[in-house]
């Protein structure tokens, strides 16, 4: 009996799209590897303080991606996707991934990387590069991506769409940020990869755990309606005095629409956390790169949105940077 490979997914946890990239990308996998049998570990990763890419003893298989989350540099990588301008700690590092995937060292693993930070989601970028690299699609996971790329792109037609969820889809959305670790992703990953995201996301026990985070997410829209400060062109939103149980994204844009930006800083168990973010629909033009601003902090993310975490020791420290990018973002 052939030993099955081991595949190590490493992938943005507690993240839609991160879920739906590790779907893509198992599916690319098994097309190209006819006949070999596969076996998928799925590592869900975030940023935190003193974590700002994927520790390399994680990646111990015969093959190691890492999708829609900071490149890690080392000899056992073999695929990378991601569309973050913030991927890379450096432009020196950038170039140097992209020569080792062009030119790989003589007895080194090679290296397949598909960096385009053009992309509004990790997962139509595997997508594509699925199809047009490798002549892999699967009419099951389109619905998947386009639900992808509409919810990391932030492509709703308003604020209070984009908050909205009666719809199923967006339910699932709101499970995989609360509960999107690695076993919830060995559990999902499968069903999106055989059924239609639309139908996974009805399933009884994805539909139980959202239950409690519907009450959550109405908490944290009232917590945000009264926490809110306007500082001209910004809303800064101070979380800190209670631990957030669950989240509405896009929920400062709909209850301050006349702001441009949002600066709203949370805490969880371990950690703090300033999210910026620019409003999509306030009609007027982003003149900050928030990804750039996010760096300073051993954060990122893309232009139109990102974040830095704390340790909750230096919560009087968050407090002050919070304050400091919302007076930047109104200047």
């Amino acid at each position: 009996m052939t030993k099955p490979r081991d595949v190590v997914v490493a992938t943005h946890g507690h993240c839609f799209d991160g879920m739906a990239s590790a779907a893509v990308f198992t599916h690319l996998m098994r097309a190209i590897s006819p006949g070999q049998p596969l076996e998928f570990r799925y590592r869900s990763c975030g940023y935190g303080p003193g974590m700002t890419m994927i520790p390399e003893a994680w990646l111990d298989g015969d093959d190691n991606a890492i999708l829609d989350f900071r490149f890690t540099p080392t000899e056992r990588l073999t695929w990378y996707f991601d569309h973050h301008i913030t991927g890379f700690g450096s432009t020196e590092e950038r170039d140097a991934a992209l020569q080792r995937g062009q030119q790989p060292k003589p007895g080194g693993r090679p290296l397949r990387i598909f960096y385009d930070a053009a992309y509004g989601s990790c997962t139509k970028l595997i997508a594509d590069v699925a199809r047009e690299r490798f002549g892999v699609e699967n009419e099951t996971l389109k619905e998947l991506v386009r639900w992808a790329d509409l919810i990391d792109a932030a492509r709703f037609p308003s604020a209070e769409a984009a908050i909205d969820r009666t719809e199923p889809v967006l339910q699932l959305a709101s499970v995989v940020e609360h509960h999107g670790d690695g076993p919830f992703l060995k559990n999902a990953v499968p069903r999106l990869l055989e059924r239609p995201v639309g139908e996974v996301a009805r399933d009884p026990d994805f539909a139980e755990l959202y239950r409690p985070l519907a009450a959550a997410q109405e908490a944290f829209i009232a917590r945000v309606k009264k926490n809110g400060e306007v500082m001209g062109r910004v809303v800064l939103v101070d979380l800190t005095d209670a631990p957030l149980e669950g989240a509405a994204k896009f929920a400062t844009y709909a209850l301050y629409p006349q702001c441009v930006y949002s600066v709203t800083l949370t805490r969880a168990k371990q950690h703090c956390k300033i999210s910026v973010g620019y409003n999509p629909w306030c009609g007027q033009e982003r003149q900050h790169d928030i990804a750039a601003i996010c760096r300073r902090y051993e954060g990122g993310g893309h232009p139109v949105v990102g974040a830095a975490s704390f340790p909750l020791s230096e919560m009087a420290r968050a407090r002050e940077v919070a304050r400091s990018i919302a007076r930047e973002l109104d200047a």
